[in-house]
C-alpha cells in the first residue's frame, strides 16, 4: 500500500514523521511524503530544528486516488501552516471522501478540523487541542491511541511521541485491514 505522509515545508515533529514511516516501510508498505512545495522539508525536534527530508510528491499535482492511506505528523507549526493551504486540506477531505484510512498525532488533528472531518467522531491529541475538537463537532478522550471509525473509513489518532509505539501498531493494523478489505 502507498501511504502518503503530508507535511508542511517545516515545523514537522521528526520522530512524528520518521517513527511512523520506519513501521510503514519495515511492514512493506511504500511511504511517501508529500508536501505544499517541492524541494525538502524542516523537520523539528520539539523547538530545534532537525533534519531535512526529500519531498516526493506535492499536493494539488498528487491525489488521495494515489493513496491507500494517509499519516498526518505532528508539531505545532506543522498542522497549523497545512489548515492554512487549502490544497492540503482537501487532500486531507478526499482520504474521508473516498473511505481511506488517516492517522493523526498529536497537534496534527488541527488539520482534521479544518477539512471538517471530525464531526461525530471520537478522537484524541496533545491535550490543547480539545476545545478545538469539541468545537467542531467531534468527542475528545485522552487516551494514547484511539480509533474511529464512524462513517466509511477508520481514523487513529494518538497524543503525543510517547504515544508513537501503541499509534504506530495501530495504524498498521488499520492500514493491512483496508488493504485486505
Amino acid at each position: 500500500m502507498r501511504i502518503a505522509f503530508l507535511t508542511a515545508p517545516e515545523g514537522v515533529e521528526q520522530v512524528e514523521l520518521t517513527e511512523p514511516w520506519q513501521a510503514a516501510a519495515d511492514a512493506g508498505h511504500e511511504a511517501v511524503l508529500v508536501s505544499t512545495q517541492s524541494g525538502r522539508i524542516q523537520a523539528f525536534d520539539h523547538l530545534d530544528k532537525a533534519d531535512t527530508f526529500p519531498v516526493q510528491e506535492v499536493v494539488g499535482e498528487t491525489s488521495a486516488d494515489s493513496f491507500g492511506g494517509l499519516v498526518l505528523p505532528g508539531g505545532v507549526a506543522n498542522p497549523d501552516l497545512l489548515r492554512m493551504d487549502d490544497k492540503a486540506v482537501s487532500f486531507v477531505r478526499d482520504f474521508f471522501e473516498q473511505g481511506r484510512p488517516v492517522a493523526a498525532i498529536c497537534h496534527a488533528p488541527w488539520t482534521l478540523v479544518e477539512a471538517d472531518v471530525v464531526r461525530g467522531r471520537e478522537l484524541t491529541s496533545w491535550p490543547s487541542l480539545r476545545t478545538d475538537i469539541r468545537n467542531a463537532g467531534g468527542t475528545w478522550v485522552d487516551e494514547q491511541v484511539k480509533t474511529c471509525d464512524h462513517g466509511p473509513n477508520k481514523l487513529v489518532t494518538s497524543r503525543k511521541p510517547d504515544d508513537l509505539k501503541a499509534f504506530c501498531e495501530t495504524c498498521l493494523e488499520v492500514f493491512e485491514a483496508a488493504e485486505a478489505a
